[in-house]
């Protein structure tokens, strides 16, 4: 196991690794922005070395300012959270060069995966139904032609990162050349790289997403599914597991090929195969994200499983110690994204407790919400025996998270939850609408 781990990220995640490497005994590095000098997460910190100017760019997106903080301070290891350098094969690679490991997959595994059509032919060989798309797009007259293929509508999509960045839905030709230069700028600020990608429009459908875990002994796992089909422009606002659009002997059937694709592929670490189920209940598999999820968290409440710390044991080569015999997917766990809408500081915070109650953040009182970052402030969640008990003890936890000082999004979320489509569980990707 690591003496020492550098995390590489800022913001809710980087508390939680934080957090997690404590209960394991392992020390830690912050790494931070000027901006984030006083930022949670450095104060939990063992250590804490600032990385550059606020822009992700000259902080955490600077893979030879991450380097040198590890070889600095001695890190064994370096955790990217989700975002930023995640997803990063080069970064990985410049890990393994400097005798560093990189709490993730191997870079030959990230690289091969980031190639959309290479992935969809190793997942159908699996027997699972894949989306009709290209490759990655090399220039703007090259998607025209793939679009006159496929047919519209489609959708434009970054290969790199995820969060809704760089995706747009292409109705018709006239809308492409300028939402293609609109991706590729997207993606290439928010992860370093431009490369985008089409794919065909299911519409209406839902998005669920299956959490796998692999080690490098071949022990496959799934810890079920989520639904994340509350999304505005492609950013997801409350998730829930099990999806209530799925029954029992559907799931069973798609985890099962879901571990032989990840068999197939020889994947190691916490992964995620995301899908988009249409009305007839059918799973269409999109892409596959080799990295945590920001809606970990409830799989976690639902399971018991610590995902971040089987991350950190993967990594160090220890193998899973339960099988998927062992996973209990029973219950209901919900999380609503807690965003802020515009700068300022915090004056008050107020948490909501009680049993199986989650609130994972960054902040505290006098944190100052700057426009350089993600808008996520934390990740409300909540665990019960049922669905709905579920839902009334996450009404009752927004009613009295208080956050004083920044606005939030706080009171669109209790609208959501109280909404009778959300409450009956017969919602899809159209909920939101233009709201």
């Amino acid at each position: 196991m690591f003496s020492k781990i550098l995390v590489a990220n800022r913001g809710e995640i980087a508390v939680r690794i934080i957090r997690a490497c404590k209960e394991m005994g392992v020390a830690t590095v912050a790494v931070y922005s000027e901006a984030d000098k006083n930022a949670l997460h450095v104060a939990l910190a063992d250590q804490s070395i600032c990385i550059g100017a606020a822009e992700a760019q000259e902080s955490y997106l600077n893979e030879a300012q991450v380097i040198s903080a590890a070889l600095l301070t001695g890190a064994q290891a370096i955790h990217p959270g989700y975002g930023f350098l995640s997803e990063n094969a080069h970064f990985a690679r410049l890990c393994r060069k400097n005798g560093l490991v990189f709490i993730g997959p191997e870079p030959d595994s990230m690289e091969r995966l980031s190639d959309k059509a290479v992935l969809k032919e190793l997942v159908r060989g699996a027997g699972l139904s894949v989306i009709p798309g290209t490759k990655a797009l090399s220039s703007a007259s090259e998607a025209k032609r793939e679009a006159e293929r496929l047919g519209y509508p489609l959708m434009l999509k970054a290969c790199a990162g995820g969060g809704g960045r760089g995706i747009r839905l292409i109705r018709a030709e006239g809308e492409l050349e300028e939402a293609y230069h609109q991706a590729v700028g997207e993606a290439l600020s928010a992860f370093g790289d431009g490369s985008v990608y089409l794919e065909k429009y299911i519409y209406p459908a839902r998005h669920v997403e299956l959490q796998m875990l692999a080690d490098e002994q071949g022990h496959v796992v799934c810890l079920g599914d989520r639904d994340c089909s509350l999304q505005r422009r492609n950013q997801k606002l409350v998730e829930e597991t099990p999806s209530p659009a799925v029954g029992k002997e559907t799931r069973r059937q798609i985890m099962d090929l879901a571990r032989k694709a990840l068999r197939k592929i020889g994947y190691v670490g916490a992964g995620t195969l995301e899908f988009l189920l249409d009305e007839e209940v059918n799973f269409w598999f999109m892409e596959m994200n080799v990295r945590l999820q920001v809606e970990h968290c409830i799989t976690e409440m639902l399971t018991g499983i610590d995902l971040v710390k089987w991350q950190i044991r993967i990594a160090a080569g220890i193998p899973l110690a339960f099988g998927q015999e062992d996973i209990s997917l029973e219950g209901s766990a919900i999380e609503c994204r807690i965003n802020a809408r515009g700068c300022g500081t915090l004056a008050l915070l107020h948490v909501p407790g009680g049993p199986s109650v989650r609130f994972d953040t960054y902040l505290m009182e006098g944190t100052a919400v700057s426009p350089y970052y993600d808008p996520l402030l934390g990740k409300l969640a909540v665990f019960a025996g049922t669905r709905e008990e579920a839902l009334r003890k996450l009404r009752a936890a927004l009613c009295e998270l208080v956050i004083d000082g920044i606005p939030t999004n706080i009171e669109e979320q209790l609208h959501i939850v109280e909404d009778e489509r959300f409450t009956s569980g017969n919602y899809n990707l159209t909920f939101m609408g233009n709201r």
